[in-house]
């Protein structure tokens, strides 16, 4: 019997459970043409609307994998491992995780984002160094893995294409936000990758796409349990975006930041905590014996992180001085000025989100997929929470092409901090792991 797309959406849209192979015909269907958009878009609503199980959301995931190639790493000598982030502000952490791990013997493929909205994107942080390219062939690509122990670049167009058309449709149908469908785009780029392990960082609080912990816990299981079933061996840590997690939002300065980080001239605490526990994570579920976190300690305080960085760079085509001479490569913005608090006080809150938003007024993020980035603009020097300010106390330090731009950005950077005499809420900076290790 031929396939019928429409039979699969009354499916789903009556609450029935979808069999696998029905879901891979569909995604074939996609994939090839004969499932229109139209098609597609009444399945991502029944999907929103109706849910999936846990078997149907591995059967999906499986299928966008198999829209398109599978790389193969076999012939390393190493566990290949990745990471993941649901995506925040001042959020850099693959920029020095790839590298640690890379310095602690295992291989790390990295297929990132571009930052759309109020989160950053990894490959526009990238996109600040001059020569280094986000798009190399798959020869480059594997070249760097096997020669620096770490890559981070963009998706290629044959990795997983079928999520590529789903996502665009999502985008524009209001079924964005399904759990089931976050699932399979996010996972079926990351088996397509080919890696072994996998770990997961999903946000949770005013500047996460899940602004609660139940939702950031159930999107978190539901990453863990389909990931698992797809047999890749993958664990989640859902970390806090109450406030930015670098002193520093905005692309250039996110990699001075990530440097200064690696180098130890300068060291965000809960950047480096999170940054290790995801690096410790990792290197465990890629089977590591004995201690991970001293592992990784010793991996980034010993300078070999350092090196695999700077190798990385440059055989992406960046100065190959890129960490010695930083500051004559990335390309400062004509105004930076301190922004002072109003008011005497504690900083009790930050509507993390807000501070995103302020680095996209500046010119730093897209307000559509298609615009242009100024890569210099943004803030460095962040006050967070719990930190004591008066009228003389700078907030931050932003870093804007124009005036009009600049008091736009301060107005509103000004307007994401709240200053009171306390007291300051708690948030746990790790709240919860979800799957082993």
């Amino acid at each position: 019997m031929s396939f019928l797309p429409q039979e699969t959406i009354i499916r789903k849209r009556d609450g029935r459970a979808l069999a696998p192979g029905e879901i891979s015909a569909f995604i074939a269907g996609l994939t090839d043409g004969s499932v229109s958009h139209a098609q597609a878009a009444a399945f991502a609503m029944a999907v929103f609307f109706r849910d999936m199980t846990t078997s149907e959301r591995v059967a999906l995931t499986v299928a966008m994998r198999d829209s398109g190639t599978v790389l193969d790493w076999s012939g390393l000598d190493g566990a290949v491992v990745d990471k993941h982030s649901t995506g925040g502000v001042g959020d850099n952490v693959s920029l020095m995780l790839a590298p640690i791990l890379a310095a602690c013997g295992v291989y790390v493929p990295m297929i990132s984002g571009r930052g759309l909205g109020h989160t950053g994107g990894t490959l526009d942080k990238f996109d600040s160094i001059p020569g280094y390219t986000t798009s190399p062939d798959n020869a480059l690509f594997r070249k760097v893995v096997e020669e620096a122990g770490c890559a981070i670049i963009g998706q290629t167009a044959d990795l997983a294409p079928a999520d590529k058309v789903l996502y665009a449709i999502r985008d524009v149908t209001g079924t964005v936000e399904s759990i089931p469908l976050i699932t399979a785009s996010i996972l079926s780029k990351k088996l397509a990758a080919g890696l072994g392990a996998l770990i997961l960082d999903v946000k949770t609080g005013s500047g996460a796409f899940m602004p609660t912990l139940e939702k950031s816990r159930a999107l978190a299981e539901s990453l863990v349990s389909v990931a698992n079933g797809a047999g890749l061996r993958t664990a989640a840590l859902i970390t806090d975006m109450n406030e930015p997690l670098a002193s520093a939002a905005g692309n250039a300065l996110e990699i001075r930041n990530a440097v200064d980080f690696l180098t130890g001239r300068h060291q965000d605490p809960h950047l480096r905590e999170v940054t290790l526990s995801l690096c410790a994570a990792a290197l465990e579920l890629a089977g590591f014996v004995g201690d991970a976190r001293a592992a990784v300690e010793r991996a980034l305080d010993s300078g070999r992180a350092t090196e695999r960085f700077s190798k990385m760079v440059a055989l992406l085509g960046g100065p190959a001085d890129f960490v010695a001479r930083m500051d004559a490569h990335l390309s400062p913005a004509p105004i930076v000025r301190d922004i002072l608090a109003p008011a005497a006080g504690i900083v009790t809150a930050i509507d993390t989100r807000e501070v995103g938003m302020a680095v996209v007024t500046l010119g730093g993020g897209r307000r559509l997929p298609t615009d242009s980035i100024d890569h210099s603009v943004g803030f460095d020097q962040l006050a967070g929470l719990g930190q004591k300010v008066d009228v003389h106390t700078p907030l931050g330090r932003i870093h804007a092409r124009g005036n009009p731009e600049a008091e736009l950005g301060m107005a509103r950077l000004v307007s994401a901090y709240t200053i009171s005499d306390g007291p300051v809420p708690s948030h746990p900076l790790i709240a919860d792991r979800i799957g082993a290790p």
